[in-house]
């Protein structure tokens, strides 16, 4: 039992200190993890719905990007996305996303 107490605590501690972390990114890197973190979300919505991730990549090529870069990433989340075997509502998968972009971010300085 008292294990129990303490890796809650750990956890609800490491929580509570993403957050604060985020803050030593700058506004680029959490532009993109929020970017990507939304890209997650709808290709989580679209599978749940039923939406064939062939259909989903077609739309996607369709959109205009801001950046190079983006197209090719997008189409990479949403596969990534699409092959995952999880059920989880889109706004978790949006939230689990841009946790751990924050942290391979924090990682990476």
């Amino acid at each position: 039992m008292r294990i129990l107490g303490y890796t809650m605590g750990a956890f609800l501690m490491a929580i509570a200190v993403l957050p604060a972390q985020a803050q030593d990114l700058n506004a680029r890197q959490l532009e993109i993890c929020k970017w990507g973190a939304g890209v997650a979300g709808n290709a989580q919505q679209s599978k749940l719905s039923g939406t064939t991730l062939y259909s989903t990549q077609n739309k996607l090529k369709k959109r205009k990007y801001s950046k190079s870069w983006m197209p090719k990433m997008a189409l990479g989340i949403t596969e990534q996305t699409y092959k995952s075997k999880s059920r989880l509502q889109p706004s978790v998968v949006k939230k689990t996303y841009y946790d751990g972009c924050i942290k391979h971010e924090l990682v990476r300085k």
